[in-house]
């Protein structure tokens, strides 16, 4: 691993960098910024770094602490994840436990907390002694979607490195370098925030035909064909489809939206790159005002599904509300 190798995030690499090559190490950081960023990666990147023997900042991939690291069996590192749907405190208490004891070589020790947003309140309160008081000397890596859900006291002992959604036209380039099929890309990067959770999508059967569910549904809504709209949003709930509805909606938003791409001349920005001849061709069917509506309604139906509720009932809505409205 190598900060070479990370995508984007030009600033917090810079700054992980620089207060490597100056020696000026935080005990502490938060890597904040959306979900799948590269967050991860980086954090093992930076361990890595102050682990290597051979470079001030970066990691050699050469040297013994390298290569414990990249075969997952250093004894210097430890990562933490929530245990069900939470980070608890006995899982606070053993890294406790763990860091009690001194490393064996220079460096510190290091631990990596992934989510660390989803902490009890009673985790939080014991990492903060933690954070003040450590026993041996440590790096901590905070990654959370939410820094500010955090304690104040937990945010005001770590130094914030700020992620950003990587751009859509740098991952769509290495996915389809990388032989992901260009269509599936386009959509996949306006659906994540980096590269992993692009890969995990694409990587998954139900991703493509969910989008082919869509393409019906939505090109059956301006042909007013009820049967055939049943038929589409029966197939969703018959199949592992029906756990992925979050993202059918953000697809259906994506479809309005490439409509009034087109109505604006801006056939570049696609998404459904492989329906461009379709969507040109109807785009007129509706008006721009319309098409926004089916958009909010789209908005409006994955906001209510994530307030749990009922997910054939938020797809029937949608649809619904598709077919209730006359052509301009």
């Amino acid at each position: 691993m190598s900060f070479n190798d990370i995508v984007g995030q030009e600033t917090a690499k810079q700054m992980l960098q620089n207060a490597l090559r100056r020696e000026a190490v935080s005990h502490a950081y938060l890597f904040s910024g959306p979900s799948g960023a590269g967050q991860i990666q980086t954090a093992f990147t930076f361990a890595q770094a102050l682990f290597c023997t051979e470079i001030t900042d970066d990691a050699c991939g050469r040297c013994l602490e390298c290569r414990k690291l990249e075969h997952g069996n250093h004894p210097d590192l430890t990562k933490i994840e929530p245990d069900g749907a939470s980070i608890k405190i006995d899982q606070i208490r053993e890294l406790q436990r763990i860091f009690s004891y001194r490393s064996e070589n220079r460096n510190p020790k290091v631990y990596i907390i992934d989510r660390a947003d989803k902490m009890t309140t009673q985790a939080a309160n014991s990492l903060l002694k933690f954070l003040e008081e450590p026993q041996a000397p440590a790096v901590a890596i905070l990654i959370a979607e939410n820094g500010q859900a955090l304690l104040p006291t937990i945010q005001s002992r770590t130094q914030n490195v700020p992620f950003r959604a990587l751009d859509p036209g740098m991952m769509e380039q290495v996915l389809v370098s990388e032989g992901y099929p260009a269509a599936l890309v386009r959509c996949a990067v306006h659906l994540s925030s980096g590269l992993d959770d692009c890969r995990k999508i694409l990587n998954e059967n139900w991703f493509a035909e969910i989008r082919n569910v869509v393409l019906q549904l939505g090109k059956e809504s301006l042909n007013r064909t009820g049967s055939a709209i049943i038929t589409a949003s029966q197939k969703v709930f018959k199949s592992e489809l029906s756990d992925h509805l979050d993202i059918l909606f953000s697809l259906f938003h994506l479809w309005f939206k490439d409509m009034i791409h087109v109505q604006y001349g801006r056939k570049e920005s696609l998404v459904f790159i492989d329906q461009a001849e379709y969507i040109s061709g109807h785009a007129s069917a509706r008006s721009t005002a319309q098409w926004v509506s089916y958009m909010d309604l789209a908005a409006e139906c994955q906001k209510k599904l994530r307030y749990n509720v009922n997910g054939q009932l938020c797809v029937e809505q949608l649809l619904m509300g598709l077919g209730g409205n006359t052509p301009a």
